[in-house]
């Protein structure tokens, strides 16, 4: 059975947006998707046949993800530092933005404050071109 097409959606949509953050890399411990910066996860995400999982750190909203049906800490001790797995069998525009949002937050909680000061650094405005003189 093949996932419904709105989660595979979504996790691709998750996974490119990880993989897109400063320093990211994508590695596949037991068999699982992790994306990590500077070699410390920050998402763990897996497709399943009817479902798609994945675990955050969320150090300012995790309590509040907590209180969703579909959320939960984490096994394996990681819960009581503040990672919250989600479990979902359908999706809807709002919660897909939510969970880009938890990204997000995992990301610059996991990421070294440097990085993280890289990534809201005002980007630099393009130059602009020299007009070439009329003869």
């Amino acid at each position: 059975m093949a996932p419904p097409a709105a989660l595979k959606k979504l996790a691709t949509t998750m996974r490119d947006r990880a993989v897109d953050y400063p320093e990211s890399e994508e590695t596949f411990p037991w068999g699982e998707r992790a994306i990590k910066v500077r070699g410390k996860t920050f998402l763990f995400i897996r497709l399943g046949d009817s479902e798609l999982s994945f675990s955050v750190k969320l150090p300012r909203t995790g309590i509040h993800a907590l209180a969703l049906p579909f959320a939960r800490p984490t096994e394996y001790g990681l819960g009581k530092h503040g990672w919250v797995t989600v479990r979902l069998t359908k999706t809807d525009k709002a919660l897909a933005e939510q969970c880009l949002l938890w990204i997000d937050e995992s990301y610059r909680g996991v990421a070294p404050k440097r990085v993280v000061a890289a990534l809201d650094a005002p980007k630099p405005s393009p130059k602009p071109k020299a007009k070439a003189k009329a003869k």
